[in-house]
């Protein structure tokens, strides 16, 4: 009897975005500059495997300065960013930091700080206690700027100045689709609203949901590599049940492999968060072909060649 074959499409891009390559790279060439250890405030991006390689090579994770025991030693500011509260922390204690903040969330601190400037309410569309929006709520006086998760803080919303001046911006790791929703919500109640110049979702975030939403209706199962603790990758998980596969798992460390669904399924699409490295895709590709008898296809949605500098301190 002829052995049944599974097709796994495999979303193109995925896994690691520029700003992930930057904060990664910028924590190991500060151990080679500096030695170790270095201390990282919260995890650099929400990966375990990456965790752990990168302590593995003399980096020690904590989340909060006060942690640091060593006072000496140099800090890493994660690539979601953090409240300016933190920063002064550092400088008061003379600690040496390093901003591996991704410079497209940075672009929103910016927008945030010149929009509270010029005394706007500003709506910030994100996710609570997500350490992005941490970040970048703490670069302004908290009078200017409301987080709004869904519709019905929209209904609930009351402006904190008193004026007519509104503005929105976002998180960078978003799904698209929700996003726009509640824009064209806040658009109907706002009528002259100011938005971004460039949407604040990130090309790397769109990009993958995108890569998603092109396979998703063709599959019996989706699977995407990523932490719990990953905001994007958590999104992908959405898009995919939202764009026609409803049997969608986030194939975190946690997570033991479907062997069940897979054996199930005729088609399989995979993909992998900005924060989860390709050889975490890798191996699950291995443990499936352990299973079943595999056809891999790559569907490649659109091509990456975005990359960011490294800070001055690092190339000197």
């Amino acid at each position: 009897m002829e052995q049944k074959i599974v097709n796994i499409f495999l979303a193109s891009p995925r896994g690691f975005c520029a700003g992930v390559d930057r904060a990664v790279e910028i924590v190991k060439k500060t151990i080679n500059k500096f030695g170790a250890p270095v201390y990282v405030r919260h995890e650099i991006v929400h990966n375990q495997f990456v965790v752990e390689n990168l302590k593995s090579q003399g980096a020690i994770f904590v989340e909060e300065l006060s942690e640091i025991k060593d006072k000496s030693r140099p800090v890493i500011f994660s690539a979601h960013g953090v409240p300016k509260e933190v920063i002064n922390e550092a400088k008061l204690n003379n600690i040496i930091y390093i901003d591996a903040t991704c410079p497209l969330v940075t672009k929103v601190h910016r927008e945030a700080e010149t929009l509270a400037k010029e005394e706007y309410n500003i709506i910030f569309i994100g996710h609570k206690n997500h350490p992005e929006v941490i970040g970048t709520m703490g670069q302004i006086d908290s009078n200017y700027i409301t987080l709004i998760e869904n519709k019905d803080d929209i209904e609930n919303y009351f402006p904190k100045v008193q004026n007519d001046k509104f503005a929105y911006i976002t998180q960078t790791t978003l799904s698209v689709d929700d996003t726009l929703e509640i824009i064209s919500l806040l658009k109907k109640k706002y009528p002259s609203i100011k938005e971004p110049i460039k949407s604040d979702i990130c090309y790397a975030t769109t990009n993958r949901q995108e890569a998603v939403k092109k396979i998703a209706k063709k599959c019996d199962l989706f699977l995407v590599v990523g932490s719990k603790s990953s905001s994007n990758s958590q999104r992908l998980v959405e898009v995919a049940k939202r764009f026609g596969c409803k049997e969608s798992i986030l194939m975190h460390s946690d997570q033991e492999l479907p062997v069940d669904k897979i054996k199930n399924s005729k088609n399989i699409g995979i993909t992998s968060g900005a924060s989860a490295p390709e050889i975490l895709v890798e191996n699950l590709i291995k443990e499936i072909k352990s299973v079943t008898n595999v056809k891999l296809e790559e569907v490649i949605t659109s091509v990456e060649n975005v990359s960011f500098k490294l800070p001055t301190i690092l190339i000197k």
